[in-house]
């Protein structure tokens, strides 16, 4: 009895128990397997219905204009459509079209529905006038279609291999933007091919700031609201690499859609040579603007690589004290503390209070990056010491700076390099002092700038230019 109840025990609920575990697996594995292709049905119907409904600008060019009954009375020469406006889709306004010699603008009213092959009329009448462009208007043919456009999303710069309209509301709106190889390929095959949508990579139009050399004959402010908004979003190295990624005519404007000091932060991050010829291309008084809101060193460096004719002229448009300053910068060699130092300091006397000179900080937030330290001098402006921004952190604000300095001088001695030092030494004393940066003093000991480590790095490896990592475009 025993023995039966053993072989029940071990072999009977074996098998029953894997085989549940087996079917279950299997069923479980089915129900994947079938919800995936319902899934993917699902998505090959909505690909499918999205193709039927985009309109291909390039299609459409040179297309008929049909009437009602289906005759031909014109050819598609352009879509105009309204680029600039506040609506995130910009809505089709008419069309210009050949009919026999002339070229006539046909209002977006008298458009009954346009297909991927032709335009169909609402009525036989027909009320062509001369083509005007409206502020905000722009012919997508000529104005947008194979030129450079940022994506603001993906932080790329793409061209334009064919624009998709599709019809919304009663309307007929621009809502993509094709960028694949496999379209530019399309557009030169059979004409037949010509009028397919193939949306396998389109840029949603909301994440695209659009640059064409005569976009508008419009307002400035007309054309910028739509994309400056985007712009500011993203950082000054992608905004650099942007920049860089981009041709002279849609560089220029790009840089006039940002504010002096945003457009400054963007070219501290430039390469140098890029920054040269921008500088060189720009107007002199934009780019004068743009110089005046970089860091002392900054500027002083992209000012350094242009020739001295175009380097004065571009002084000539800044301020005297700014200009000044910058002059000083560049009689120093390039190779020295003094040629790549910043003029950014913030100094103080012993018996200030640490909460004095915290509100003094606190008024220089937009050189965070330059100011790591404050520095002591006397009222003489002989240097006493140079005080870490941490150690100010950490002390009373009733503690005077003197009694900060007196501390820190138990364990740590005053560093600092003559202007004229080689950037070769300043590397050796950064290393044995672990220090982020070194004042710069001239030879009575007065403070006169101050350099920093990455400056440092800038200069011992050229070749790898401001360091911050470059996008590979797709």
């Amino acid at each position: 009895m025993a023995s039966t109840i053993s072989r029940s025990s071990t072999h009977a609920p074996g098998p029953r128990t894997s085989g549940a575990g087996t079917s279950a697996l299997l069923m479980s594995t089915t129900a994947k397997l079938r919800g995936r292709r319902v899934q993917l049905v699902r998505q090959a119907t909505a690909s499918k219905s999205v193709r039927d409904v985009l309109v291909s600008l390039a299609g459409l060019t040179g297309r008929p204009v049909l009437n009602p009954v289906g005759d031909e009375v014109g050819r598609v020469v352009d879509v105009v459509a309204r680029l600039y406006g506040n609506e995130p889709y910009p809505p089709v306004t008419g069309l210009v079209v050949r009919v026999g010699r002339r070229r006539s603008f046909l209002a977006a009213t008298a458009i009954g529905q346009i297909h991927a092959d032709r335009v169909q009329l609402k009525s036989a009448r027909m009320d062509l006038s001369e083509f005007v462009r409206r502020p905000g208007e722009v012919l997508l043919g000529r104005d947008v279609l194979d030129h450079q456009l940022v994506d603001v999303d993906g932080v790329q710069v793409n061209r334009a291999a064919d624009l998709y309209l599709a019809p919304v509301g009663g309307r007929v709106l621009l809502v993509g933007v094709d960028v694949s190889l496999p379209t530019l390929l399309r557009r030169l095959g059979p004409k037949r091919w010509q009028t397919r949508a193939t949306p396998d990579r389109v840029v949603d139009w909301q994440t695209v700031a659009p640059f064409a050399e005569n976009a508008t004959d419009g307002p400035a402010e007309v054309k910028l609201n739509a994309s400056r908004s985007a712009l500011h979003r993203l950082r000054p190295a992608e905004l650099a690499d942007l920049l860089e990624d981009l041709g002279r005519a849609e560089r220029q404007q790009l840089l006039a859609m940002l504010d002096p000091a945003h457009a400054a932060d963007a070219l501290e991050e430039m390469e140098p040579a890029e920054l040269e010829n921008l500088l060189r291309e720009a107007p002199p008084e934009s780019a004068a603007r743009i110089i005046e809101e970089m860091e002392p060193d900054e500027a002083a460096e992209a000012l350094r690589d242009l020739q001295y004719d175009e380097r004065e002229q571009l002084l000539t448009h800044i301020g005297d004290d700014e200009a000044a300053q910058l002059r000083e910068l560049l009689a120093y060699p390039e190779d020295t503390a003094g040629g790549s130092m910043t003029t950014t300091l913030v100094t103080a006397r012993r018996e200030q209070t640490v909460g004095e000179v915290r509100a003094e900080l606190a008024t220089s937030a937009e050189h965070r990056t330059e100011i790591d330290a404050v520095a002591l001098v006397t009222e003489d402006g002989l240097l006493l010491a140079d005080i870490p921004l941490f150690d100010l952190a950490v002390a009373e604000d009733r503690t005077t700076m003197g009694e900060v300095a007196d501390w820190l001088s138990q364990f740590t001695r005053d560093e600092a390099v003559a202007a004229t030092a080689r950037l070769g030494e300043v590397a050796e004393r950064l290393v044995s002092s672990r220090a982020s940066s070194l004042l710069v003093v001239d030879e009575e000991r007065r403070p006169v700038g101050r350099i920093l480590a990455d400056d440092v790095l800038d200069y011992l490896l050229p070749a790898r230019g401001r360091l911050h990592f470059r996008r590979f475009l797709q």
